[in-house]
């Protein structure tokens, strides 16, 4: 707590003040753009890789960025993925993975956590990815990367599966994207449908990006 504390002050002290009308905007309501869902890896910070503003990003994390199809967990994703949608009304939703994913690690049994029973637990939400991966590349050796991209692109499905994604895709109010972060070079790697993988954010027009559904799950 040591190292918080100083934060906090600093905060509330000074920061605070240099953003004061921003947030008292905040304090009535929120009006969020995107629903991003991604990894609890502390390495993360959702608004510095996206530039964005406290208020524009409504976060949902857990290991590995993983969906559970409705109705098959206790957690609160249901709930989140629910309000983010039909209450505040996000026109986006992007499920972001990482490099060197330590949860997926631990799906293709490249780490031990035999100790940690919930964690297990919950990466059988993601087994589906474990088999794809096994059977295209024909074996449990495969590129940690491939494992990443191609869980993403198993819980967009698993994703479609909640009433208010579903219901809000058919009547075209979101878009739902895949991302991957690259920690070792700061990149964003964003899914390309047409060419089938994820490709560097810079390599990718605005203004395709904002009239195609080229880059939508």
């Amino acid at each position: 707590m040591k190292n918080l504390l100083p934060g906090l002050r600093k905060f509330s002290e000074s920061v605070f003040n240099t953003r004061k009308p921003l947030f008292e905007s905040l304090a009535n309501g929120q009006t969020p753009h995107t629903l991003l869902i991604t990894c609890s890896d502390s390495r993360i910070d959702p608004n510095l890789i996206t530039q964005t503003e406290p208020g524009e990003l409504f976060v949902v994390r857990n290991a590995g960025n993983i969906i559970p199809p409705f109705g098959s967990s206790q957690g609160g994703e249901e709930a989140a993925i629910e309000f983010a949608i039909d209450g505040l009304k996000v026109s986006n939703i992007v499920i972001c993975g990482h490099s060197h994913c330590g949860a997926m690690a631990a799906l293709m049994n490249r780490v031990n956590i035999d100790a940690l029973p919930s964690m297990k637990k919950w990466l059988g939400h993601a087994q589906a990815t474990k088999r794809i991966v096994e059977s295209s590349s024909g074996g449990k050796e495969t590129q940690l990367i491939k494992v990443i991209e191609e869980n993403i692109l198993v819980q967009s499905h698993s994703l479609k599966t909640h009433p208010a994604v579903s219901n809000a895709l058919r009547q075209g109010r979101i878009r739902i994207f895949g991302w991957v972060y690259n920690f070792e070079n700061g990149m964003v790697n964003l899914y390309d449908k047409k060419q089938n993988r994820f490709i560097p954010s810079s390599e990718v027009k605005i203004e395709l990006f904002e009239d195609s559904s080229q880059y939508a799950l």
